[in-house]
């Protein structure tokens, strides 16, 4: 069902729109986590490794895939509040064409530059053989990944976060049986994930595609372009900062990575496993932020500062509800979360695991604040300002990365040190981006054409 959130009191609201969308995430990142443990409990700790060698490299295409998502989520959430129906159209086809050209380029470019980069990223060659396969398998899923991204971010601009994630349970069930079967019958090793995923994010995209075919014959009385440059501007002036954002983190996680390589396979298979925790954990808090991003857009469509401001103090509170819990697991069995992922684990990957977990995750209550505030600033389209809170992340997580582990001479565990210094930096500036009330002022908007309600 299509929802209103300009309507309602902002606290239920927000959080009945939101809460579909953090239980996606969790079956996502679930059946994410489904190859690690899967392969690990059925091969090893070096295939762990290579799963996590590759990773990084895969999250630079998908940085692509989510600022598209990002860009027309927001700019389609705008026209929806507004009742401007048929522009809603036209941004919604403009966006499905747009990721069909860059998934075919994508997929062009990065299946001969995948073992270039696995090299550059000093890949130990014990593990580059099952590192290149799983990422050649991932490339070649690029159109299932792009348009299923794209379909999510229109449900969710609709108001409808409920279809998504039943799609997205199946599809979390089938790829997680088919890890089992690939893995664990026919012995399919890294490659045998790779491919259940395959799989799963196909049957994904085939069935929200379907499903939003038909809810948008509900708008079929308003005429729309099939593409339109304009609206490709309007929704790139959202998406690229987002891409961007997501490409330098994913960028940077690739020089940290390079990094962590340099320490050996045990180091790489303890960070492997310990940074999908903290991605899956981290992940659940930016999709409370995407929920904010959306319900802000809606409002700011019909200039509801009240209700943004709600919507920033109940995103607030629902993040910290989301983040103890894996505060509370990480600090207190750390040791044990590592081990899902390896039953024969050395001490080194252990150690290594237990410490990352014990550094990053009680900052976790930091990021809250955080990626809230960005969502705002996203969802009143102050782009440059999300930027900035989240280049200086990055650049300090790097930078810092170098130093901690190198002339400060903390090792490894400085690589962990630079996490929690770079959250604290850019969550100062996002908040004060917000309290400053830069994100109140912005162009007089055209008046909406008369249409009717939307339809439900």
């Amino acid at each position: 069902m299509n929802k209103d959130l300009t309507v309602g009191e902002p606290r239920k609201v927000l959080w009945a729109f939101a809460l579909p969308m953090f239980i996606s995430v969790i079956f996502q990142q679930l059946y994410n986590m489904a190859d690690s443990i899967i392969v690990g409990q059925f091969t090893g700790e070096a295939s762990v490794g290579a799963i996590g060698v590759s990773y990084p490299v895969t999250m630079i295409f998908m940085a692509v895939a989510i600022g598209a998502n990002a860009g027309c989520s927001v700019v389609i959430s705008r026209f929806f509040g507004a009742k401007r129906f048929s522009e809603m159209k036209t941004a919604i086809y403009t966006s499905f064409l747009s990721v069909i050209v860059l998934s075919a380029l994508f997929l062009a470019v990065g299946l001969p530059c995948a073992s270039p980069i696995l090299r550059l990223l000093n890949t130990p060659d014990d593990i580059f053989r099952d590192s290149l396969s799983y990422l050649n398998i991932f490339i070649l899923a690029f159109p299932f990944l792009f348009l299923y991204n794209i379909a999510t971010g229109v449900f969710n601009s609709i108001g409808d976060s409920k279809t998504p994630l039943f799609f997205l349970i199946g599809s979390s069930v089938g790829n997680i049986l088919l890890d089992l079967l690939f893995v664990g019958v026919f012995h399919w090793g890294v490659s045998g994930a790779a491919w259940a995923t395959f799989a799963a994010q196909g049957i994904a995209m085939a069935g929200t595609l379907f499903v939003l075919t038909l809810r948008l014959r509900a708008w079929k009385e308003y005429s729309a372009k099939k593409f339109s440059w304009s609206m490709l501007g309007k929704v790139y002036y959202v998406a690229f900062p987002s891409i961007l954002q997501q490409s330098f983190v994913s960028v940077g996680n690739l020089f940290i990575q390079g990094l962590v390589n340099s320490y050996g396979t045990a180091v790489i298979s303890g960070y492997s496993a310990a940074s999908k925790l903290n991605i899956f954990a981290v992940n659940c808090l930016v999709t409370i932020s995407n929920g904010t991003s959306n319900f802000t857009a809606q409002n700011a469509g019909v200039k509801e500062v009240g209700r943004i401001k709600q919507g920033f103090k109940w995103g607030c509170v629902l993040s910290v509800i989301v983040a103890l819990p894996f505060v509370l697991l990480f600090t207190l069995f750390p040791s044990a979360a590592v081990k899902l992922f390896m039953t024969d684990i050395s001490d080194v990957a252990l150690e290594t695991g237990r410490h990352f977990l014990l550094i990053v995750s009680p900052f976790y209550l930091v990021m809250c604040l955080k990626v809230i505030s960005d969502g705002v600033l996203r969802g009143t389209m102050k782009m440059w300002c999300f930027l900035t809170s989240t280049f200086s992340d990055l650049l300090l997580r790097v930078v810092l990365a170098f130093l901690f582990a190198g002339p400060v001479g903390l090792g490894a565990d400085g690589i962990w040190l630079s996490w929690p210094v770079g959250w604290t930096f850019s969550t100062i500036l996002s908040l004060a981006y917000y309290f400053s009330g830069v994100w109140k002022k912005e162009k007089k908007p055209k008046a909406p054409k008369a249409q009717e309600p939307s339809p439900e």
